[in-house]
């Protein structure tokens, strides 16, 4: 190949790219330019080789320079309706695919009209405030080729947003902004009533503060205010943000400074201008548990949860309220919960001990023997288990092997439940070392789980699942 010959550089190039190596070949299709920079073909082999990048709004400006080199050019009007169709431009799509020689796709003029429909009917729905609809409609949109919209995926944020499913609009407005919207559409293109990138912005921010990401969203509202300065729904947005940020602010101060009631106060402020927030709910759940307004801080970490049902730190202070007020039941389910989100969380491992140590002497149970964490104890004799099965509690006894491979596998979930519920006692029967053990309990196969409460045997399970496992284990450790 000659380094020097932009027509041999061009067909390497589209040698790598049918290979799949898009970087190689975008490299190839560069050198060719550098040498013959008017080459249409080549810029719209450089155009293709972006789009297997995932780099479309380059992409975009790529065949568009194709076209600036030859108008007529009909496989680049083709590439670039097909671009604009992924990124939701309708009419940009049209109009590359009445230009497309010798006559348009008809596959991709029916995707188009499928995108545009349900695109229409995201708007329409928007303006109606059906977010079931909007969120229907762009799931749709996307779904009909539209995959790389950033209006659409915004769109789609703004629905998740308004029904509450708070962590999913935070996926849907992160990938919107990762795409370079900006780069492949006209600053003045217009999404109901905004400037498209002021949308973005808007539903950011959004986002941002009912996560209690407060800066950010005052930075994405402050954009969108820069951008479209006279729309009404970012005027309107933008004041609320800043209140609901100060509020907040203030609220911070005086909770520092053990002003709680005064900090009530200012977190109540901010819930008025932005009801559904759930860190505001949570802050000013923490001042009433200061202030031993026990209930009010349930209630408060109930409107929380019910913004955002796994919410770590309202789950947190409901379940110190609720043992403030001595309801260990609701208490150790809180913290059960908690176990199985921050499992690692030594602090919540032992505040869930304590629950169950007092759950289980307002029942009047036997907690003298309870421990605090701890490891699987080892059996090696008859008198040792009978001994550890009669105790008052839950002992979960493991019968294994240890050449067993299943043994093998499951025994370090069983170190797991082992510190996920440090008041169940844990204990393993290694059956070819205690051959009485096993044989008295009739043990035939490994790994088999027996679990005793109060001395009597509940339970059984025999090469059992680990989800199995530990649904048992927490049934009866309750």
């Amino acid at each position: 190949m000659s380094a020097a010959d932009p027509e041999e550089l061009k067909r390497a190039g589209n040698d790598q790219y049918r290979k799949g190596c898009f970087e190689e070949a975008l490299r190839l299709y560069d050198r060719a330019l550098a040498l013959c920079p008017d080459n249409a073909a080549c810029r719209g082999n450089r155009a293709a080789a972006l789009i297997g990048l995932h780099r479309l709004g380059e992409a975009v400006k790529e065949c568009e320079e194709a076209l600036r080199i030859d108008p007529s050019y009909g496989r680049a009007h083709h590439r670039l309706a097909s671009l604009h169709i992924r990124l939701g431009h309708i009419e940009d799509a049209l109009k590359h695919l009445s230009l497309a020689i010798p006559q348009p796709d008809l596959l991709e003029l029916h995707k188009l009209q499928t995108v545009e429909k349900h695109f229409g009917r995201c708007l329409d729905a928007r303006k109606a405030g059906d977010w079931k609809s909007v969120l229907r409609e762009s799931d749709a949109a996307i779904a009909a080729g539209a995959d790389s919209s950033a209006l659409l995926l915004a769109a789609r944020a703004e629905a998740l947003f308004r029904l509450n499913l708070l962590d999913e609009a935070d996926v849907a407005i992160s990938s919107a902004s990762k795409l370079n919207y900006t780069s492949s559409c006209s600053p003045d293109t217009k999404f109901c009533g905004f400037i498209a990138n002021a949308y973005l912005f808007y539903v950011h921010a959004q986002v941002d503060m009912a996560l209690g990401r407060f800066d950010h969203a005052v930075s994405s509202i402050d954009k969108a205010r820069i951008i479209d300065p006279g729309n009404t729904e970012v005027i309107t947005m933008h004041n609320k943000v800043k209140s609901v940020a100060r509020a907040r602010s203030l609220g911070n101060e005086l909770f520092n400074s053990g002003k709680f009631s005064e900090a009530c106060v200012a977190y109540g402020e901010g819930l008025k201008q932005h009801p559904v927030n759930k860190v505001l709910y949570c802050n000013r759940a923490a001042c009433r548990f200061k202030l031993e307004q026990w209930e009010k801080s349930i209630e408060d970490c109930n409107e929380a949860l019910k913004i955002q049902p796994n919410y770590t730190k309202a789950l947190l202070r409901r379940a110190a309220s609720y043992g403030k007020m001595e309801r260990w039941a609701e208490s150790v389910k809180d913290y059960e919960i908690l176990r199985k989100e921050l499992p690692s969380d030594t602090e919540v491992a032992e505040a869930y001990f304590h629950a169950q140590i007092a759950l289980k002497s307002s029942r009047g149970e036997e907690v003298s023997n309870m421990k605090f964490g701890g490891e699987v104890e080892a059996i090696i004799g008859m008198e040792q288990f009978q001994l550890a099965t009669s105790l008052s509690g839950v002992s979960v006894i493991h019968f294994m092997a240890a050449s067993n491979q299943q043994c093998c596998k499951i025994s370090p979930f069983v170190n797991t439940l082992c510190t996920r519920y440090p008041s169940v006692n844990f204990l393993k029967v290694d059956v070819n070392e205690s051959p009485a053990v096993a044989r008295a309990e009739n043990v035939r196969t490994v790994p088999t789980f027996k679990i005793y409460k109060n001395g009597i045997r509940v339970k059984e399970m025999i090469c059992p699942s680990q989800q199995l496992l530990e649904y048992s284990v927490r049934h009866y450790g309750i």
